[in-house]
């Protein structure tokens, strides 16, 4: 582990050589063309009209990116509109919405302008002659790259920025301690799903259902990288055998207790649409229930359980992974506190495991691991809140593989 230590302002010492660190940078938008401008919801905020394209997420946009002193808004022949009576900006979110009675017409085109400040990656590296080198990663609203290491290069330390760094802090800091993730090996989990992977190794047919939330359903990204795929890759390879049917059920936006609130017919309806599809295998995933309180976990988890052992299907607990760290009552992407995950959730889903011998992939303990790779965790969310890009549904296959004794 490299010895680092904060020597100014934007500068740091790596194994005594000190190293200065570029300030975020500030990007200039000039007349930027809007063809129409949403009308502005009450209420709304990361959904609110339309995000300016600099600081655009997938799905959603980058919290805190925008500079809001800098936006105008004018028309094409460059009449410039008034924040109070025709557009409302939503300055956390970076979106914009026109409002009622305004000069912007439903179909008006505008011109917009302003400023914004990436997220940002930088590293320093080492070479096989003890050479150091700092890199400068590419500016980003979200999941942005980390700078590629030379053939004879190792990664050192990883700099994390955004548009809230005003100077560099510990908690911008991510010594790269490990090269990966290590892999939680627990004997008592294959135990667990016995008859699933009986199946497997005698080159059975098994179904497993994938439950969940967008994650699970996974609309933002190609159906190629959704955790779900890449587990049943993996498992085939591991069991090429077996004929393995995938039947993935994720409602966006839900979490375990909506399933049974629907009635009869609806395509999430638990009964039908879960319990009935009678499984070997069921390997739940919902990150949305750390939203919901307590009482409704005790209430809906021994439910679900009882369904599937009625239909003789097998369980997975997946802990869900990390959110936006002010979600999680977090002040930074690093720490013990992170690493034993703050959620009152994760807490549940660990001991109702424990205490109905259901086997439990977690994948919260390694988002929560993450740092000590060098990684800042949130930097693998695609909409800068809870939807993982591709490196973190892999997080969710590592966590799961242990499960089936890979």
């Amino acid at each position: 582990m490299a010895e680092v230590v904060l020597t100014g302002e934007w500068d740091i010492s790596v194994n005594g050589q000190i190293f200065h660190v570029p300030a975020p940078e500030t990007v200039q938008v000039v007349d930027e063309k809007y063809r129409n401008i949403p009308l502005a919801i009450e209420g709304a905020t990361w959904d609110m009209g339309v995000a300016l394209n600099g600081v655009e997420a997938c799905g959603c946009s980058s919290y805190y990116a925008l500079c809001p002193n800098t936006v105008q808004v004018r028309s094409l022949a460059g009449k410039l509109f008034s924040p109070d009576t025709d557009y409302k900006l939503d300055p956390y979110w970076g979106r914009i919405g026109r409002r009622e009675n305004s000069a912007i017409g439903e179909n008006t085109s505008v011109r917009i302008s302003y400023r914004w400040i990436p997220m940002r990656m930088d590293s320093i590296f080492q070479n096989s002659k003890g050479e150091k080198r700092y890199a400068q990663g590419t500016g980003k609203a979200w999941c942005p790259p980390l700078p590629e290491a030379l053939p004879d290069e190792i990664r050192l330390v990883n700099i994390y920025l955004d548009s809230r760094s005003d100077r560099l802090r510990d908690e911008n800091i991510f010594p790269v301690i490990e090269a990966e993730l290590p892999s939680f090996l627990d004997p008592q989990m294959p135990g667990r799903i016995s008859k699933t992977l009986a199946k497997l190794r005698n080159g059975e047919k098994v179904r497993i259902l994938a439950w969940g939330d967008s994650v699970t359903e996974c609309a933002y990204m190609p159906q190629r990288n959704q955790w779900q795929q890449l587990l049943v890759r993996k498992l085939s390879r591991a069991f090429p055998k077996a004929e393995i049917e995938l039947i993935t059920n994720g409602w966006g936006g839900r979490c375990t207790s909506s399933f049974f609130e629907v009635p009869s017919g609806d395509i999430h309806h638990f009964q039908e649409t879960v319990a009935d599809v009678a499984a070997d295998l069921v390997i739940s995933e919902f990150v949305n229930d750390c939203g919901i309180p307590e009482n409704v976990w005790h209430e809906t988890y021994p439910k679900v359980l009882q369904a599937f052992r009625e239909k003789g299907s097998e369980w997975i607990i997946m802990t869900p992974h990390f959110s936006r760290p002010d979600w999680m009552g977090l002040t930074a992407q690093k720490g013990k506190n992170l690493e034993k995950d703050p959620r009152g959730f994760v807490k549940f889903l660990r001991k109702f495991a424990a205490e109905n011998e259901i086997a439990l992939a977690d994948a919260a303990r390694l988002y929560g691991h993450l740092q000590y790779c060098g990684i800042p965790y949130n930097t693998l969310m695609t909409n800068t809140i809870n939807h993982p890009d591709r490196r973190g549904m892999e997080i969710f296959v590592k966590a799961l593989l242990p499960c089936f004794g890979l």
